[in-house]
């Protein structure tokens, strides 16, 4: 039974992953493939795999890890450097009907095939490392994974386990191969406290703890599944005897990235019937190795979004006959001084929990709601509070557009525990954030103080160590923060005088302290309000640490402007903002808003647009 064609490229992303095994066996130019005798016969799936999922697993061959080889399977030849997968003639012969491996049950693995008899590897198949769009793999009927086609040979480079350790597990069946300079590299990096000497030490324990599973043989492959990641099926395969690789002269022999060149040089002529492929972070080594004829991919697995993707801006418009649609099963009552909704229709597959939405045209009445219930293809929309008009001001300040007062009903709603705002320079994020905290903190005492932290990233050279205690040495971060409290206790103690303000100013300050993120490993923040500025120069690891900070009853606000970013090695697929943006929608005690319309000022809005 043929396998039906993979899932077609999608805008922005590497090549899908496609080998059609059913053209190869009935094209005319391509000969036809007997089943080798010595192969155990191998069971056909039922289906290939529909959809591939945003993260997880796409379906793939399933490598027992602790079966040994059948006595009769010939010895590896010690030009081979890889587990050689079952030759594609055993897929096309085995008959449809045969019942699939149960899941519990280890299968016998094949023999290895000669060289010769192995089918020929789509030049177009992809990159297992990228990240999937939602969907669900198919399934055989015991719950085991549809087979794939032929795997694929990864040379990671050393760049990238030092950007991320756990990349040895997100290559799914395919093998990962590591020249032995990579390791040298390694152990030049480990030592230190910097992300990176952090990240190779890591890195150097998880492939200790490959090499010491029992009865593993580093020189046949260490087969990745026999850890606690199950995501991966294939084999970690080491540098273990010297590899010719003639490179241009031009190439300096003993720089470590042209060794790297030249074992994937090597492997590419051992190995022609396999696609083997350089990962690297380095656009400068990946430009090289496409200049010599290696395939390089960039590691996609830590981008949230890819190109051509928007970041999920937390609103939507309604359609201009959205009252019309409705008008036969709308449902509306209200409660608490707010109006519900009850709507249905094709528009809920678009909604999001905590998702706002509006209807603005001319001549109807306009809608600002919130979503706060999805079910059974249908949604229920609450109303918002109105924060344009005076008498519902926070510390004397009033939306001025439609996202800010979207902004507003985040931050004052007490069933929200974690709200990130991302927009342009001078769309008042600091601002509200401040505004909101102050009214829950001097007010209504829902919080018991407010604290600030931001990412110290510099945008141009560093000036040096600072001088002074921890909130010191963070004053020169914070100007943002003194600006803004210096307007809002100017709002608030206008007619008081002198001795007013100035009073109003040491109290505002007594509830505002200033921390590091260097210091908040190991800290439990309860009944406070957390403002965490900048945070498009945070990594998601930083934005992990600093969102498990938060205790009963603490209320965390992520700010930034992903165009803004000073982070090196950071984008906006790949910042931390986006990373926290994307995970947590939908959540019910979640919101994001993406503020559009600058209010800082006209020459700002201004510069925003044309420089």
């Amino acid at each position: 039974m043929p396998l039906p064609p993979a899932p077609t490229k999608k805008a922005g992303r590497l090549p899908a992953k496609a080998v059609n095994l059913a053209a190869a066996s009935s094209s005319p130019s391509s000969p036809a493939l007997e089943p080798d005798p010595d192969q155990p016969p191998v069971a056909v799936a039922d289906k290939a795999a529909t959809g591939a999922r945003r993260r997880g697993v796409r379906s793939g061959v399933t490598r027992p890890a602790t079966v040994p080889p059948p006595a009769a399977a010939p010895a590896r030849s010690a030009d081979t450097a890889t587990q050689t997968r079952p030759a594609l003639a055993s897929l096309l012969s085995a008959p449809a009907t045969q019942e699939p491996i149960p899941r519990d049950q280890a299968a016998p693995k094949p023999a290895p095939v000669p060289a010769s008899a192995a089918a020929p590897v789509s030049a177009a198949a992809p990159a297992t490392h990228t990240k999937r769009s939602p969907g669900t793999a198919a399934k055989n009927g015991n719950g085991s994974r549809a087979p794939k086609g032929p795997t694929r040979l990864f040379v990671l480079d050393t760049n990238v386990l030092m950007h991320d350790p756990s990349s040895l597990f997100r290559f799914e069946e395919h093998d990962i191969y590591l020249p032995m300079v990579v390791l040298e590299e390694l152990d030049s990096h480990k030592k230190g406290m910097s992300d990176v000497a952090r990240n190779a030490r890591q890195a150097s324990r998880m492939l200790d703890a490959l090499a010491g599973q029992k009865g593993a043989d580093i020189r046949q492959g260490l087969p990745l599944a026999a850890s606690s990641n199950r995501e991966a099926s294939g084999l970690l395969l080491f540098q273990t005897e010297l590899l010719a690789h003639p490179l241009p002269a031009s190439l300096p022999q003993g720089k470590a990235d042209n060794q790297i060149l030249g074992v994937v040089q090597a492997l590419k002529q051992q190995q022609p019937e396999r696609a083997v492929v350089l990962v690297s972070k380095d656009i400068n080594m990946r430009v090289k190795a496409r200049a010599l004829g290696l395939e390089a991919e960039d590691y996609q697995n830590d981008k949230t979004l890819d190109d051509g993707e928007l970041l999920y801006p937390g609103s939507l418009a309604l359609p201009h006959d959205f009252w019309t649609r409705q008008s036969k099963t709308l449902e509306s009552w209200q409660h608490g001084g707010q109006t519900y909704y009850r709507i249905s229709g094709p528009i809920v597959d678009k909604l999001a929990i905590n998702q706002f939405v509006y209807f603005e045209s001319a001549g109807e009445p306009a809608l600002y709601a919130r979503v706060t219930e999805l079910r059974a293809k249908q949604a229920v929309l609450r109303t918002l509070k109105d924060y344009t008009h005076l008498k519902h001001s926070v510390w004397g300040i009033t939306s001025r557009n439609r996202e800010q007062n979207f902004a507003l009903n985040l931050l004052m709603d007490p069933e929200i525990d974690f709200v990130t705002l991302a927009g342009t320079a001078g769309t008042g994020k600091t601002l509200m954030a401040l505004a909101a905290g102050l009214t829950q903190v001097l007010d209504e005492r829902r919080y018991t103080e407010i604290i600030m932290t931001r990412a110290t990233v510099s945008v141009g050279e560093d000036i040096g160590f600072l001088p002074g205690t921890e909130e010191e040495k963070m004053g020169p971060w914070m100007g943002a923060l003194d600006d803004n409290l210096e307007f809002l206790a100017k709002g608030d103690g206008g007619n008081a005088g002198e001795w007013g303000r100035a009073a109003t100013n040491d109290l505002i300050r007594s509830r505002v302290k200033i921390k590091s993120m260097n210091f908040m490993r190991g800290r439990t923040f309860m009944n406070k309000y957390v403002i965490i500025d900048e945070a498009q120069n945070l990594t998601p690891k930083q934005m992990k640490t600093l969102i498990t900070r938060a205790g009963p009853g603490t209320k965390i606000i992520c700010m930034g402007n992903l165009a803004q970013i000073d982070t090196p090695y950071l984008t906006e697929g790949s910042s931390g903002l986006t990373y926290a943006v994307d995970r947590f929608k939908g959540w019910p005690h979640g919101g994001h808003i993406t503020l559009a319309r600058g209010e800082r000022s006209r020459l700002a809005d201004f510069a925003s647009e044309v420089l």
